[in-house]
């Protein structure tokens, strides 16, 4: 049976309270989740000496697999948590390893490029669902978590 893309999660004009303040939550949950992994980073890079330099690698390589873990484990990182909003697939489920691997892949190689993010960042607030760009080519969504 054929069934609309993304027609499993909430609607955002009927059911607005799952997509109400989401992106300026991602916003703030993307800044303490940066303060997070430097805060797991310059420990582990002054320790080994010569993570020293290899820091901005080592950056890259700890967010990435902080970021891949807390998604594969609860569809969320603690940044999000903390911010009390989860991503959900398509089909409104939570995001199992591979769709936590795609999607951390989506968001760093976006990341990297200053056009790619700020594109992404103004389709977050001009999408009916708030979605950047890796969310819209993975088909996820970021929604406030229900209580």
């Amino acid at each position: 049976m054929y069934s609309e893309p993304m027609s499993h999660l909430p609607d955002p004009e009927r059911q607005v309270a799952f997509y109400d303040g989401v992106t300026v939550k991602r916003g703030l949950a993307w800044v303490v989740d940066t303060v997070l992994i430097a805060l797991i980073t310059l420990p582990i890079s002054v320790f080994s000496i010569v993570g020293l330099f290899f820091l901005p690698l080592m950056f890259l390589i700890i967010g990435f697999l902080y970021r891949w873990m807390f998604i594969a484990g609860g569809s969320s990182t603690p940044g999000m948590r903390l911010m009390s909003i989860e991503f959900r697939n398509a089909h409104g489920a939570r995001l199992d390893g591979g769709e936590a691997f795609l999607h951390t892949l989506g968001f760093t190689v976006i990341s990297s490029t200053v056009i790619l993010q700020l594109g992404s960042i103004v389709m977050m607030f001009v999408t009916e669902r708030g979605q950047g760009l890796h969310d819209m080519l993975l088909g996820t969504v970021a929604l406030n978590r229900r209580y």
